[in-house]
C-alpha cells in the first residue's frame, strides 16, 4: 500500500479500486436486503398466525428495499377479521331520559314548562337536574348546539304514549290510507254513503282515516259518530287509533281491516251476545205465559 500510495496509479488500477468498492457497496446493500425481508415476514408472520384473535390495522405506509430500485412505498389496506367491525348504521335512541351520558361541552336547555333556558355548559345542566329531581331528555341532536329538556318521569311516560300512538297510526311501507273529512252536522243518507265508502276501504284492507269538524251551532257528539261509523262496519274494521281531538273543533280517529285472528275473536263474541239476546227472549216469553 506505501508503494502503491506513493507512486502514481495508472488508470486501469483506479477503475480496478472503484469496481471493487462498488461491489463491496453492492454486497453489503444485499445483506441489508435479505436481514430486512427476515424481519419483515418474521414481524407479519406473527400477526398473521393470531387468527383467533379480532384485530385491525390501521393504514401505514411501509419501505421496502430493493436491489434495483432504492426503495418501493407501498400503502397497506385496512385488514380486519371482525366481521362486526363494518359501518353499521347509526340508530335512532328511543325517547327518554339520558341520565349524565351528555356527549356534547354545550347544549342548549329547555326547563319543565317548555321555557328556553339558553345554551349552556353540561355541567350547568346537570347541576339543575339534580337541584329540581328532574331528567334530562334529548329533544334534537340535528342542530347546534343539541336541544335538551328537563322532564319528570311522568311527562317522558307521556310523551312516550304520544309517540307510540302517532306511531301505530301512521301507515305501514305499502299499506294505503285513504282519507275521509265531513262535518258533525251531516245529514243521515250522507253518512250512510259515507259509511259505504269507509266500508269499501276496509273491504280492499286500506287504512281509512276519519275527520270530523264541529259544525257551528251543532250538538251532535263526535264521538257518538265515530261510534257509529264503527258499528256499522264492525264485520270487518276496528280502531287503528281511537278517536281523539286533533285540535280545536276537529276530532280523528284511523279504521283498519281486522286480522284473521281478530275476526275469529269477534265471530265468538257475537255467537255469544245472540245467544245471551235468545237465552233473554225466551225468559221473557216464559215469564209472559206464566201470567197469563
Amino acid at each position: 500500500m506505501k508503494s502503491i500510495q506513493g507512486s502514481r496509479l495508472s488508470p486501469f488500477q483506479t477503475k480496478f479500486i472503484h469496481r471493487m468498492s462498488a461491489l463491496c457497496t453492492i454486497k453489503h446493500l444485499c445483506q441489508a436486503t435479505r436481514s430486512e425481508n427476515k424481519y419483515t415476514k418474521r414481524f407479519f408472520g406473527i400477526l398473521l398466525t393470531q387468527t383467533a384473535q379480532k384485530w385491525l390495522f390501521s393504514p401505514f405506509w411501509i419501505v421496502v428495499p430493493n436491489l434495483r430500485k432504492s426503495a418501493v412505498f407501498g400503502l397497506t389496506q385496512p385488514f380486519c377479521t371482525d366481521e362486526k367491525s363494518h359501518a353499521q348504521p347509526k340508530r335512532k335512541a328511543a325517547f327518554g331520559s339520558v341520565g349524565r351520558r351528555i356527549p356534547y361541552r354545550i347544549l342548549h336547555l329547555i326547563n319543565q314548562e317548555g321555557e328556553s333556558l339558553g345554551n349552556m355548559h353540561r355541567a350547568e345542566a346537570l347541576k339543575l337536574m339534580d337541584q329540581h329531581g328532574l331528567k334530562l331528555v334529548l329533544l334534537r341532536d340535528n342542530v347546534e348546539p343539541p336541544v335538551y329538556r328537563l322532564m319528570t318521569g311522568q311527562q317522558i311516560h307521556e310523551e312516550q304514549l304520544k309517540r307510540a300512538e302517532k306511531k301505530k297510526s301512521s301507515p305501514k311501507p305499502g299499506v294505503v290510507q285513504k282519507e275521509l273529512s265531513f262535518s258533525s252536522a251531516i245529514a243521515k243518507n250522507d253518512l250512510e254513503t259515507k259509511t259505504k265508502q269507509i266500508a269499501q276501504w276496509i273491504e280492499k284492507k286500506h287504512h281509512v282515516k276519519v275527520t270530523i269538524r264541529q259544525a257551528k251551532g251543532s250538538s251532535t257528539d263526535m264521538f257518538t259518530l265515530f261510534d257509529h261509523i264503527l258499528e256499522t262496519v264492525s264485520e270487518k274494521a276496528t280502531y287503528l287509533s281511537k278517536p281523539k281531538v286533533a285540535r280545536e273543533g276537529v276530532s280523528t280517529c284511523v279504521l283498519r281491516h281486522m286480522s284473521d285472528k281478530e275476526l275469529k275473536e269477534h265471530q265468538k263474541m257475537e255467537i255469544k251476545k245472540n245467544s245471551a239476546v235468545k237465552e233473554d227472549e225466551n225468559e221473557d216469553l216464559k215469564s209472559k205465559e206464566l201470567h197469563q
